[in-house]
């Protein structure tokens, strides 16, 4: 999952970002001013935002409104020290989907962005289905007919990514930006020497990954043969 922290304090940031990558496997992009946020969101998708409220250049506030007024409905967390109701009451009607007090701890980060990005797309149960394959959102540990699948994190990454989107096609691109941080070693190229070894491992488990000529990749149920 690839999420926006807007955060304008450096260190607080750089441990976010380690730590919901190492916890939960997400990629962290980082925005350190509200204007800057807000050209990131209009130019990139993101699965989620973790919004802080003071920052420079445009406040989380600002930012928040200009999302909605543009119809982006990503969801948005807000991170905030102050315990101010009548200040929530006014975010969430502006369209702040969940609040997180300093200081808090990063497993309960995770499972709120997991939830809120799971309500986002119309997903009530923690378990994302396509035939035998089923993804435990909560554990990132996928399943063929209850059985563990062996996969490496880079395999569990690039089908996380397409088991999200299943049915819809996915650009190599947007796979490689959602799955990568800083590794270097992975490009484009590796995309499809990963995708040809899921092909293998996804043997009878009732899903396919399906080549989109032009776009990229597609889950999708397999197709029984007579």
């Amino acid at each position: 999952m690839r999420i926006l922290l807007v955060e304008d304090e450096p260190s607080l940031a750089k441990w976010l970002a380690k730590s919901l990558a190492r916890y939960a496997g997400f990629i962290v992009e980082w925005a350190d001013d509200g204007l800057l946020a807000v050209r990131r969101l209009e130019l990139e998708e993101y699965d989620a935002v973790i919004l802080d409220l003071g920052l420079p250049g445009l406040d989380g506030a600002g930012v928040l409104a200009r999302m909605r007024a543009r119809d982006d409905r990503t969801p948005v967390l807000v991170l905030t020290a102050r315990d101010s109701l009548n200040q929530r009451i006014d975010l969430l009607h502006q369209g702040a989907d969940d609040f997180l007090a300093k200081p808090f701890e990063v497993g309960e980060l995770e499972a709120r962005l997991t939830a809120l990005i799971r309500r986002s797309r119309g997903k009530s149960r923690p378990r994302l289905l396509l035939g035998q394959l089923a993804l435990d959102t909560a554990l990132q540990q996928f399943f063929i007919a209850d059985q563990p699948l062996a996969l490496s994190p880079r395999e569990t990454a690039v089908l996380r990514v397409l088991m999200q989107r299943s049915g819809e096609p996915v650009s190599k691109q947007s796979i490689l930006d959602r799955v990568v941080a800083d590794d270097k070693e992975v490009n484009l190229e590796a995309i499809e020497v990963i995708v040809h070894r899921l092909r293998k491992k996804l043997t009878d488990s009732g899903a396919q990954i399906v080549t989109v000529r032009g776009v990229g990749y597609s889950l999708e149920a397999a197709v029984a043969h007579e």
